[in-house]
């Protein structure tokens, strides 16, 4: 708790001492919530829109217009519930503290708030980005067993850093045009990412013709295609084991062969592990090496540049069967006992198989082949036994290519995204505290 209070007070003691700095009591009336009976009918569905703390966690603007559910007047009145003006600041005061929302229109709220209605309308959008950092002040003074709270006169009782109104409105300006920006940029991410597995699906079912074209679907030209065992494909296409199209599909060491003690600081030969394994793409945040000399003795387990490796573990955010290629400019590594390694054939490229590994028709043969019922899980011989559609190593390539294509353009934005987000966060700092002064922007 300590750090809490000093992080807080740190944040205050760095504002200017030209702010003013009051209680939140002080800057409008804090209002709390309520929820109407759910057994009397007439309470409920009567048009005045009434908010759960669960729909501000997952908003993603500022400003909130409509609610999941109304209540009707007599709800109302009847509740303890109470209708908020438009741009008042809904502020979630249990369990999840500090999400927060400006109304756009007026709403009543369950009783998981503690809102805020500023004497001051033109401070709401200050106040809005000012939460942010009020956050580890209200886990402070919040308390419970089953989950915390905050009360309303300990919400009320916290200090506030306030400069003159038209700063305010200035600071919060240049974030919800950063807001805005950061909107913008995911919402670029997110049709990307849309595009890259429809484009990856056609991929690997329609293939690319001779002209470099991605072929017509079944429906605009049945000659070209035939049906299979995986679906319509085209008839030039082949269908194998993964087992007839690997050079080596290995597992790792496993009890005594690898064991913690093993583990090195670096220097030493890196290992491959269960978290590096991202879909499509090897997450290099954490690392861990052995010696050389007990690497020595798991050559079978080496792991070269452009190796596939599969995850042979899932959880909720992490299928099984999730594929990536080991980079290219890597040093060779061991691989650890829940990533298998895939090293394709002459007629299997690494890369294809991958993008293959990654697809629906693989994801349901993997699907089928699970087991486990806390963390699901495929052994050696069912991914030997899982098929896969080749077409010609040419045209393998040419399908790598153009999945490689979008993939860079999906990454630049990605890395755009991450770096407005990081913008913001010094920003919002800065301006919450004055270091950057808006004064000349006035």
């Amino acid at each position: 708790m300590s750090e809490i209070i000093s992080q807080y007070s740190e944040f205050l003691q760095n504002t200017p001492a030209s702010w003013t700095k009051v209680k939140i009591l002080d800057v409008g009336q804090i209002v709390s919530g309520g929820t109407p009976s759910r057994d009397v009918p007439s309470l409920w569905n009567g048009g005045i829109p009434w908010v759960t703390p669960g729909e501000l966690t997952s908003l993603p603007t500022k400003e909130i217009h409509e609610t999941n559910e109304t209540i009707s007047h007599a709800g109302l009145s009847g509740s303890g519930a109470n209708l908020l003006p438009e741009r008042s600041l809904l502020v979630t005061s249990r369990a999840t503290l500090g999400a927060r929302a400006v109304n756009a229109v007026p709403m009543a709220t369950n009783q998981g708030f503690k809102s805020l209605v500023p004497y001051n309308k033109k401070l709401t959008d200050y106040l809005y980005h000012l939460v942010d950092k009020i956050k580890p002040e209200m886990v402070r003074r919040a308390c419970g067993t089953t989950f915390l709270e905050i009360s309303g006169s300990e919400f009320g009782d916290i200090d506030l850093p306030v400069p003159n109104t038209d700063v305010a409105v200035k600071i919060a300006e240049i974030l919800d045009t950063l807001d805005a920006a950061i909107r913008g940029t995911e919402a670029v991410v997110a049709k990307l990412k849309a595009m890259k597995q429809g484009l990856l699906h056609d991929l690997l079912t329609r293939g690319i013709d001779a002209n470099g074209d991605l072929r017509p679907s079944q429906s605009e030209a049945p000659h070209l295609y035939k049906q299979t065992p995986l679906g319509w494909l085209p008839k030039e296409w082949t269908i194998f084991d993964l087992s007839e199209v690997s050079e080596s599909i290995i597992d790792g060491p496993f009890g005594s062969n690898l064991k913690t003690a093993h583990y090195v600081e670096v220097p030493g030969v890196r290992v491959v592990r269960l978290q590096n394994i991202q879909d499509g793409y090897f997450d290099d945040t954490e690392k861990a090496f052995i010696c050389e000399r007990h690497a020595a003795q798991l050559v079978r387990n080496e792991v070269m540049g452009g190796d596939v490796l599969i995850a042979s573990l899932g959880d909720d955010g992490h299928p099984v069967g999730r594929a990536c290629l080991y980079p290219p400019h890597f040093d060779p590594a061991i691989n650890k006992a829940d990533c298998f390694r895939f090293r394709g054939n002459s007629i299997c490229k690494n890369g294809y198989a991958m993008l293959y590994l990654n697809g629906a028709n693989a994801r349901r043969q993997v699907r089928g082949f699970e087991q486990g019922v806390t963390m699901k899980r495929i052994n050696l011989g069912n991914l030997r036994r899982i098929r896969i559609s080749l077409p010609s190593v040419a045209e393998q390539d040419a399908i790598e290519m153009r999945a490689v294509a979008i993939d860079a353009a999906h990454d630049n934005v990605l890395a755009e995204f991450q770096k407005l987000r990081l913008q913001k966060i010094g920003l919002m700092d800065d301006l919450l505290t004055g270091r950057i002064s808006v004064t000349p922007l006035l």
